[in-house]
């Protein structure tokens, strides 16, 4: 034991030598760096692990194709497509989702940047609109020009409540511009995507945007006299060490004093983590003098804290005799196995009173296996919900055997009616499969508003009654959240196929990690393929893979269980594309990217109830999902930039690996 902890020690401590000369050299600025597809970068950007090396931070470089950018501290988070020159180009995959949907959710956000006193940006394919309401007074003001518009805007009243005027650029009519604001209206700006739109302005937006930026003299001055470009308290230009004969010495000085500040606190470090070690093994002793039954023992304890005597209520739940389930299912016979769960056996059975029940029985000797049986009483205990599995009772702490009793729900999972035993029957129409969608979202918004992670979603935890309403199942390793932290640390848990890659990769749970699990889901429901199968290519094993490779091709044909008859159901094509689009966001590595599960609800709930005309219907199965752009618009003082073209159907794929911290 003690060869071991001398082993670990060494380890560690080299492990920390390795990170303070990496640190080391990471304090000094690179002339240039290389970021996702972008390359020969140099200041006014910087890694977003050396802030203070540039302007501009670059994060999520290991992310394909493309990168996040922050064009200045605080301000928002954008895909880095292409840069050119003094120009980069911007993406907003929220934004392309709601442009391809047709969405009128898209005219909520206005772009518009940063403002510095030391850098200064431009947009340059931007197109100025206004959203005015729709009321009598309004358009009393507004028809009062030329013919129901104003002079050389045109309108779009496909959405409720508003309605968008706008101008196409190089239109020399009169701009009204102050009129139309005073008639209760609001300026938003989005980019333009391409002229070529017939006349839709759906398809005249786009969520890629080409900024310019200039920096000002006194900052390239500072910069390269090896000062940082601040602001001071009133917003003006403030150097930190101005340009002058001695500033590259002081920054030498400043680098030298880095070196020693980190040589320093590595020492300390390592003295902590080798005392971290020694805690840890004398911790491990301690637990193995102890027998494994007293943690069990005295996590019962406190789950039962009410447990008296004689009583039939333990912790909000009635209590029953182990004799009486025993009768209830047969004596546990195997012909009433239900299924196997990640920690016991799933019986069918029916109580005296003619109660059809599903009891769980635990896998014995297995403290690990007990503490989660203990946990999902705890979690059950707390939730009341249509779509959640009822929690009927349980054993007592005293009885032979501990055993869980829920309501029996009769139609097996939704993996058995999507690929399994029951797949062949085709109960699941695109109807049923929207519903089970929506009610398992809501099911996971309510988990989620209880301070609650579920880890564990999939198919196989989806019931379905006789109504092919869905009952969410198997809380054994969900996870109490408290509201004051934004991550729980903890090993990963949950089916291969369905865990989030950030928790697998940083052991970090989040909410955000049932809805990339959830994400999985979607993908079955609309191509009732299996999470996982092995006979698939060897990169898309996983069905998350091969659903986002599929989405990157816009070949939703591949991906979309034809039985649905989508080939004959425009409507149908046009939903499950959607679902297939709110999948992919799902599914993103970058936590950031993806919606919250109430956010999924209510995207779902719209897909569901959405109605569209012919001619939607028409682009729905004529019109690629991800349109390429063309001529895309370049505006003001700039003729000529590199075509975007290169840029557009696979920019939305890129998933910036972070984590959320604490």
């Amino acid at each position: 034991m003690a060869l071991a902890a001398s082993f670990i020690c060494f380890l560690l401590s080299l492990l920390l030598i390795l990170v303070q000369a990496k640190g080391r050299n990471d304090s000094i600025c690179p002339k240039s760096f290389s970021c996702g597809n972008l390359t020969d970068l140099s200041f006014p950007f910087s890694l977003s692990t050396q802030p203070d090396c540039g302007l501009m931070s670059m994060s999520g470089c290991d992310a394909k194709p493309f990168p996040r950018i922050q064009l200045l501290p605080g301000g928002d988070w954008y895909y880095a497509l292409k840069k050119h020159n003094l120009s980069v180009w911007l993406g907003d995959p929220k934004l392309q989702m709601a442009l391809r949907q047709h969405n009128c959710q898209a005219f909520n956000k206005s772009f518009s940047l940063p403002i510095s006193p030391f850098i200064s940006f431009n947009m340059l394919n931007i197109l100025d609109l206004f959203k005015c309401k729709s009321t009598s007074s309004n358009t009393k003001n507004i028809t009062q020009k030329k013919n129901g518009t104003f002079a050389g805007y045109k309108m779009y009243n496909g959405c409720k409540g508003f309605s968008i005027y706008y101008k196409l650029p190089g239109d020399d009519d009169e701009d009204v511009r102050a009129d139309i604001l005073l008639a209760d209206c609001s300026l938003i700006r989005l980019p333009i995507h391409s002229l070529s739109s017939d006349g839709d302005l759906f398809n005249l937006l786009g969520p890629e945007i080409l900024v310019e930026w200039k920096l000002s003299d006194e900052c390239y001055q500072c910069h390269h006299g090896g000062g940082q470009c601040q602001t001071d308290k009133t917003k003006k230009f403030h150097c930190t060490n101005p340009y002058n004969p001695h500033a590259q010495g002081a920054k030498t000085t400043r680098r030298k004093l880095r070196l020693t500040l980190g040589a320093v606190s590595g020492g300390v470090g390592l003295v902590m983590i080798i005392c971290l070690v020694v805690c840890f093994i004398w911790c491990y002793k301690k637990r193995n003098s102890s027998p494994s039954r007293f943690l069990s023992t005295k996590k019962l304890s406190d789950i039962f804290k009410r447990d008296v005597e004689g009583s039939s209520i333990y912790f909000g739940v009635p209590v029953f005799s182990y004799s009486e389930l025993e009768e209830a299912t047969n004596e546990f016979n195997s012909s009433r196995v239900l299924g196997d769960g990640g920690y016991g056996t799933v019986y069918y059975g029916k109580l005296k009173d003619g109660r059809e029940v599903a009891v769980k029985r635990l896998y014995e000797h297995n403290c690990k296996r007990m503490e989660q049986f203990v946990n999902e009483i705890e979690i059950l205990t707390r939730l009341r919900h249509n779509n959640l599995v009822t929690l009927y009772g349980c054993t007592s702490r005293r009885s032979r055997e501990l055993l869980l009793v829920y309501e029996y729900i009769p139609n097996g999972t939704l993996a058995d009616h999507l690929h399994g035993d029951k797949a062949k029957g085709g109960s699941l129409t695109w109807p049923i499969r929207m519903n089970a969608a929506i009610e398992t979202a809501g099911a996971l918004a309510y988990l989620h508003a209880s301070d609650i992670i579920h880890c564990d979603v999939k198919t196989n935890n989806i019931l379905l009654d006789q109504n092919f309403s869905v009952k969410v199942a198997d809380f054994g390793i969900s996870r109490l959240f408290p509201n004051d932290v934004s991550h729980i640390s903890t090993a990963p848990r949950g089916t291969p196929g369905y865990i989030d890659p950030k928790y697998h990769e940083c052991y970090q749970l989040t909410s955000k990690s049932d809805v990339y699990s959830f994400g999985v889901v979607l993908v079955e429901l609309i191509s009732s393929m299996p999470a996982v199968d092995m006979s698939r290519h060897s990169q898309e094993i996983n069905l998350a893979n091969f659903a986002i490779n599929n989405i990157i091709k816009s070949a939703f044909n591949e991906l979309i269980d034809p039985s649905l008859g989508f080939d004959s159901d425009t409507k149908i094509w046009e939903m499950a594309t959607s679902v297939a689009e709110l999948a992919f966001l799902c599914l993103q590595t970058d936590r950031d990217v993806r919606p919250t599960m109430v956010e999924v609800l209510d995207i779902l709930k719209e897909i569901q109830t959405s109605e569209f005309d012919n001619e939607k219907k028409a682009k729905a199965v004529a019109a690629p999902p991800f349109p390429e752009s063309e001529n895309l618009l370049l505006l003001k003082q700039v003729k000529s930039l590199p075509s975007p073209n290169s840029l557009t159907d696979k920019w939305f794929t890129c998933s910036d690996i972070t984590s959320t911290t604490s």
